[in-house]
């Protein structure tokens, strides 16, 4: 983690060694990743870092971007390339690479976020491919809206009256639906049932959405989702 001296839970549990780890600080990765595997035989790698920002992309700044393909793609691709040597001389290993429902359908106000969580979708497949060569797997797990402060960080962005309307009812929307317990039973679940599969499902809501859009194909899915957030409003366009 980050600040692993101001954690106090994990602290008291047994078996359980804290790192600093910024996944957008390449030098302190490499050192972390050296250092974790000098202390014990790393079976897996979760890649659970993020950082959400909900808002127009015309509200956005550079910096408001850049930090989160540097945290949710750049960082999740720095740890597993800084980990590969290691599970491929092992010849065994498994990446497990948080994403979202956000990776697999497309929502208003989180263009860069879905994004970013489309590219780790990409990108995992690509790898689960590449590195089966030497007996080394990659999974995804796709969340629904899960209660924790991933989107906490909204205040770095400052919404523009023009879409503001429409923001605000689909923030009313989202509403969490899932515990960070459930979806770590899922996460538990793809690292241990020793299969060959890409994409796991967790949470209330994340199954339901992708089955939707697998049903419906990706242009109906589209369609439904603006029929979904704008019908109601009225908008003066040009």
């Amino acid at each position: 983690m980050r600040n692993p001296e101001k954690e106090t839970e994990l602290t008291k549990l047994e078996n359980v060694t804290l790192l600093p780890l910024d996944v957008t600080n390449l030098s302190q990765i490499k050192k972390t990743v050296e250092k974790a595997i000098s202390l014990t035989d790393i079976d897996v790698v979760l890649n659970n870092a993020g950082y959400g920002l909900m808002s127009s992309l015309e509200a956005f700044t550079d910096e408001n971007i850049v930090r989160q393909v540097d945290t949710n793609f750049l960082g999740t691709v720095r740890v597993t390339q800084a980990f590969i040597p290691y599970f491929r001389e092992s010849k065994k290993g498994l990446f497990l690479n948080v994403t979202s429902i956000g990776g697999h359908t497309g929502f208003p106000f989180t263009s860069i976020y879905n994004g970013t969580k489309w590219a780790v979708e990409g990108w995992s497949e690509c790898l689960s491919i590449e590195l089966s060569m030497f007996g080394v797997g990659v999974k995804t797990v796709s969340p629904s809206a899960t209660n924790t402060d991933l989107f906490s960080h909204n205040s770095d962005v400052k919404p523009l009256p023009y879409y503001e309307a429409v923001e605000d009812k689909m923030l009313g929307m989202v509403k969490p639906s899932s515990t960070p317990e459930e979806i770590a039973e899922v996460i538990y679940d793809a690292t241990t049932d020793n299969k060959d599969k890409l994409r796991y499902f967790a949470g209330k809501s994340a199954q339901a959405i992708y089955n939707r859009r697998m049903e419906i194909g990706a242009e109906a899915s589209r369609k439904e989702i603006k029929k979904m957030y704008f019908d109601e409003l009225k908008f003066s366009k040009g």
